[in-house]
């Protein structure tokens, strides 16, 4: 099916996809979710570093690993899910399923029987949703839009979640003081109706039908395959994995710097995450006018990320580090909206599903590998030790991403 209302072609503007009904319906509802999201991590982080341990930035990193180590898990799984089902019914059973395990964690914290062991599985639980959810999500802008608008598509994507995180923490921050972190949690959970109640409302006669494959064959390892003929992609795929191991830790970095470092309350925590997201938002509002996003810009914004990270480590004062957060939020955009748009732009329809999942594995499966390690770094030698293995990770990705430019030009000559 085409798409209606005469959004064909490459239409101009930075909110172009916005004309589009089915993909407004879909950010809207997405937003919603974002900010309860948003609140939720604020509120678990400081929930393990300030009421379930002593500062323990290991605990934190610990956590997040159980959120984010399914993504590896069910790799095998989330791409083949997202590839051949529907992805709108799909969504809405992994958006239900987190509503729940957010209930269940607001529940046990209102009533003051939670445990660090209950966030444990519940995070464990949270990650494995996700880890279907993620790449069946990203996948399904490509139902929504044109190929012509899809970086657009992509990056207002970013743009509300960037969002999301930018209110979520403030708002999260203020509720803690007032009426504890429960709340949050119990507030995120409803907020996922807002996304299931968008897929209801969508004029299915307006999606567009992509080739999916057969029910038998074309698995995880047709994805592999794929990927092991594209040197792009694997360059792509080997700068998230640098940046994701010990870059995308934002919330050791931000908890621990501001107990340990800034002495703060749960609103500094909150303003600091807030700032980071103000970032992201520039990030993203730049990323949604590129038309046709190049790999140079891979680089440009691993080479900042570094940067921007590296001058968090050293920042002398709070505010400082808050101007630093910003700076980190723009790079950290720029960089993986890239990634999304030109691995999909590159891809095979039908192979989209597993070469996200692919994607999604490498940026956000490996940050439990990284994060217990960044969380151990903070403890055993301070909170900036972990900052400048951040920006190691972000100088090691941007000479991947020089490394391939060179071969590729030195190939096209």
């Amino acid at each position: 099916m085409t798409i209606a209302n005469g959004s064909r072609g490459m239409a101009k503007g930075t909110f172009r996809s916005l004309r589009i009904f089915n993909y407004r319906v879909w950010a809207g509802g997405a937003l919603v979710s974002n900010i309860g999201t948003g609140m939720q991590r604020t509120a678990q982080d400081w929930l393990v570093l300030t009421e379930l341990t002593r500062h323990s930035a290991t605990a934190v990193g610990v956590v997040m690993g159980l959120q984010y180590g399914p993504q590896l898990l069910l790799l095998p799984w989330a791409g083949y899910a997202a590839d051949h089902f529907d992805r709108r019914k799909l969504l809405v059973a992994t958006q239900a399923a987190m509503s729940l395990i957010a209930l269940a964690l607001g529940l046990l914290t209102v009533t003051g029987m939670v445990q660090l062991w209950h966030l444990y599985v519940l995070a464990f639980l949270s990650g494995c949703a996700s880890a279907i959810d993620s790449p069946t999500r990203q996948t399904f802008v490509s139902d929504l839009v044109e190929d012509a608008d899809l970086p657009n598509a992509v990056a207002l994507n970013a743009t509300s979640m960037t969002l999301g995180t930018m209110v979520g923490p403030a708002v999260a921050g203020v509720m803690i003081g007032a009426v504890g972190t429960g709340w949050a949690f119990l507030i995120n959970a409803a907020s996922f109706a807002a996304v299931i109640a968008s897929l209801g409302l969508m004029r299915a006669d307006e999606l567009r039908v992509h080739p999916r494959v057969g029910r038998v064959g074309g698995g995880l390892l047709e994805g592999f395959v794929y990927v092991g003929a594209r040197p792009d992609l694997q360059a792509i795929l080997w700068m998230l994995f640098l940046i994701g191991l010990l870059g995308l830790n934002f919330p050791i970095f931000i908890s621990t710097m501001s107990v340990r470092i800034f002495h703060g309350g749960a609103d500094q925590y909150g303003a600091l995450s807030s700032a980071m997201a103000a970032g992201t938002l520039g990030g993203a509002l730049l990323a949604a006018g590129h038309h046709d996003p190049k790999f140079r810009l891979l680089f440009v914004g691993a080479a900042a990320f570094g940067l921007a990270f590296l001058a968090a480590a050293l920042a002398p004062n709070v505010w400082m580090f808050g101007a630093a957060l910003m700076a980190s939020g723009v790079a950290t955009l720029t960089f993986t909206s890239a990634t999304s748009s030109l691995m999909q732009l590159s891809t095979e329809p039908a192979m989209r599903g597993r070469v996200l999942a692919l994607r999604m594995a490498v940026s956000v499966g490996v940050t439990p590998v990284g994060a217990p390690v960044v969380g151990w770094i903070a403890d055993q030698f301070g909170p900036r030790w972990a900052l400048t293995a951040g920006a190691a990770s972000g100088f090691a990705a941007a000479l991947v991403a020089l490394i391939y430019m060179r071969r590729r030009d030195g190939r096209a000559s």
